[in-house]
């Protein structure tokens, strides 16, 4: 049974999680390995360009509007595919623990798996609403 008086906080411990978790590999993307970096990484994968800075902000983006709690469930549904595409074409053919050269693909799994549970948990407590936004 589901413990109606801690499931916010669990929602909201999980928010928090993945979004710092977002924001950090977006922050590592654009400071760290650069923009040019990042781009070409994602042309040895086959990828367009436009891919890396997509992807730079939607981790950046997406990871702060988890950390506000601004549409929680949209924002992880719509950041699931970055992470299914970072699990299959970033790591996939790295083996399954994330300590192999190249990481692993059991890292980017497990965090669908999360952003699954956040869009079916929602927001939690302590999430900004919109304007005008009424529960129920």
């Amino acid at each position: 049974m589901i413990d109606q008086r801690t499931a916010p906080y669990a929602a909201l411990i999980l928010r928090l999680a993945l979004g710092l978790m977002f924001v950090a590999h977006g922050a590592l993307k654009l400071f760290v390995f650069t923009p040019a970096g990042t781009v070409g990484y994602f042309a040895s994968l086959g990828l367009p360009a436009i891919f890396a800075y997509l992807t730079i902000a939607a981790e950046l983006g997406g990871g702060v509007l988890l950390l506000l709690g601004v549409a929680t469930r949209p924002v992880a549904l719509a950041l699931i595919p970055l992470l299914i595409g970072a699990g299959v074409l970033g790591h996939g053919g790295n083996g399954w623990v994330f300590s192999n050269q190249g990481g692993g693909w059991e890292y980017p799994a497990f965090l669908v798996v999360a952003a699954v549970v956040q869009v079916l948990l929602g927001d939690g407590a302590a999430a900004l609403k919109p304007v005008g936004y009424k529960k129920g």
